[in-house]
């Protein structure tokens, strides 16, 4: 899976925000444009998304600009990829929809497998918030499974596997 150029630069940008509000004040789009290199069209795009979806405020006139809605601490990551209308899924079939992604209409074999993947996805997304990414807290998050690697009933799966 691979999340769109929509949903990794509202991020992206949304986090050049976070980062540079200095006291309240406002941040010009063009300054996020210029320090993310992303087209300024594109970020008015995302950005009358981001506001539409409550996410952000915007000052007219000189000096304007945006601000975040609320403290970064309560931004969630997943909130600003559907602020901007990107699906957080893995599969090819249309979220809930009866009709699966085969050529006859039903669903694949591996259907459930990428449907768990997007709603492990979007827990993940959900408890990152925009503070997190701004202070660098989300390296190490995701702990892999104490019981993936060892064979069942095995207290230390190392030792057994050296053993045989």
């Amino acid at each position: 899976m691979r999340l769109s150029t929509k949903g990794r630069y509202a991020v992206m940008a949304m986090a050049d925000l976070a980062g540079n509000a200095a006291e309240g004040k406002p941040v010009a789009l063009a300054d996020i444009a210029q320090r993310q290199d992303i087209s300024l069209s594109y970020l008015e795009q995302l950005f009358a998304k981001l506001r539409r979806g409550g996410l952000v405020t915007s000052v007219r006139g000189p000096g304007g600009g945006y601000r975040l809605a609320r403290p970064s601490t309560e931004l969630r990551i997943a909130d600003i990829i559907v602020a901007v209308d990107e699906p957080i899924a893995a599969t090819r079939c249309k979220p809930g929809s009866a009709k699966g992604c085969t050529k006859t209409g039903a669903r694949c074999v591996t259907h459930d497998l990428w449907e768990e993947l997007g709603q492990q996805i979007h827990v993940f997304l959900s408890s990152v918030s925009l503070a997190d990414v701004v202070d660098r807290k989300v390296l190490g998050r995701a702990r892999p499974c104490n019981d993936v690697d060892r064979p069942v009933g095995s207290a230390d799966g190392a030792a057994e596997i050296a053993a045989e």
